[in-house]
């Protein structure tokens, strides 16, 4: 069974005069890395809100159709239980850490489930020791980079035990270096805890070639849906102004250029090694 399940979602906030999302389907699997992008305003931050039960029930508006998670439908159970499930990161960490040190930030969860002191202790070390950010501890959010407090954000909902992780566009505010070791660190807890990762991202440069799957937005529905091999080479996804992988983008016109290569690389390597086997034919 899927993790989560998206059934026909429509969704507009209140006061608005059209919906945001319009008939939205999809499935994400146990382990899946999917990477949704699309142009700004397209709806990939309402939908990440949907995915653990924010919308509707703290922005309210008309929601129409299913969103099911774990087996829980989301507008029959609360968010605090849905947390439980699906771990949600903001874009800005700091609008997600308002305690007044790390450790606090990451019991805070735990603590309003009423778990145990032992129990709150050892998920406080498991998920500082996964983000590493032992050294960090004790110090307040506000004295920490960007790259520090969206790992702060990331333990924190992990210490939750969740079984995927919605990250809406968690480079956006960092610097490239932050943002590739941001992304590794995403790779690796994908591959060592065979946690779902649902990310919404830009810098599809960094990320594609750990996507399992590219989902392509655009005025509120999925247009797109595939293998970044093929995501990326469709022709409606350069016309709507995602950013494609320079690699690919080299790919695509080389072949138009008449030369015949093979599966779409998505890093240079790989463009390297399919330029070598053209070049020895």
């Amino acid at each position: 069974m899927a993790l989560i399940e998206v059934h026909s979602l429509t969704y507009t906030y209140p006061g608005a005069d059209r919906p945001t999302l319009v008939d939205i389907s999809f499935e994400v699997s146990e382990g899946e890395f999917i990477v949704l992008t699309g142009p700004s305003g397209c709806g990939k931050s309402t939908l990440c809100r949907c995915l653990n039960g924010l919308i509707p029930h703290s922005y309210g508006g008309e929601f129409k159709g299913k969103v099911i998670v774990d087996g829980l439908n989301t507008l029959e159970h609360p968010v605090y239980v849905l947390a439980q499930k699906v771990g949600l990161v903001f874009q800005t960490p700091e609008n997600q850490l308002f305690c007044s040190t790390v450790e606090k930030e990451i019991a805070f969860g735990l603590e309003n489930l009423g778990l145990p002191r032992d129990e709150i202790l050892k998920r406080i070390d498991e998920a500082l020791e996964l983000m590493d950010i032992k050294h960090i501890r004790y110090s307040s959010p506000e004295e920490l980079s960007g790259g520090e407090q969206q790992k702060v954000a990331i333990a924190a909902c992990l210490a939750m035990k969740p079984k995927v992780l919605v990250l809406d566009e968690p480079t956006a505010h960092l610097d490239p270096l932050s943002a590739f070791r941001l992304l590794k660190t995403l790779e690796k807890l994908n591959q060592e805890l065979n946690i779902a990762i649902l990310l919404v991202e830009h810098r599809l440069d960094m990320v594609v070639e750990s996507a399992d799957r590219v989902m392509v937005m655009h005025e509120g529905k999925i247009i797109v849906d595939a293998p970044p091999q093929q995501a990326f080479t469709k022709d409606i996804v350069r016309e709507i102004g995602v950013g494609i992988p320079k690699v690919v983008k080299l790919y695509t016109e080389l072949k138009s250029a008449g030369l015949s290569l093979g599966r779409p690389p998505l890093t240079p390597e790989h463009l390297a090694r399919e330029l070598e086997v053209f070049l020895r034919r």
